[in-house]
């Protein structure tokens, strides 16, 4: 991946986001239970909010001034999953499973952006967007272990 500019970087992010918001909208209208549902609506729109925050540094400025970074636990359940496709109708730890790739590759993806750019802003905006898609998988990863737990029981 190279990139010539800050902008072919965030347009870049962009595009992601915006497929990550189809993405967990999509599972929300499958989502077996109320609270699936509803957590892969949030997921959406937490997406959506992304997009916003990518599309706008000059915009956003102050709100990624004040951004206050936490240790984000990792719990590494999906580190240790091989990645597969979306198949419609796939059970529901499957489609966990998906999800939590799909935020463990973001994780490294902003990671990686944040190294390409000397650009401060943009810096700082991929590792706060490596904080919140951490959260997402810690979120995702803690689901599934319920889940499995739950099936145990």
């Amino acid at each position: 991946m190279n990139f010539n500019s800050v902008d072919e970087i965030l347009e870049f992010a962009i595009d992601r986001e915006k497929e990550a918001v189809k993405f967990y909208a999509s599972f929300a209208q499958e989502a077996p239970s109320e609270a699936l549902r509803q957590t892969f609506i949030d997921f959406s729109k937490e997406e959506e909010k992304h997009v916003a925050l990518l599309s706008d540094i000059s915009g956003n400025k102050a709100k990624i001034d004040s951004y206050q970074f936490k240790k984000i636990p990792d719990l590494k359940i999906s580190d240790y999953m091989v990645d597969t496709a979306y198949e419609k109708g796939m059970p529901m730890p499957d489609v966990l499973k998906l999800a939590m790739k799909r935020e463990e590759k973001s994780v490294k993806l902003y990671q990686f952006l944040a190294n390409q750019t000397d650009n401060a802003d943009a810096k700082k905006l991929f590792q706060i967007l490596v904080q919140e898609e951490s959260k997402h998988k810690l979120g995702l990863e803690s689901m599934y272990d319920d889940y499995l737990a739950d099936m145990d029981g």
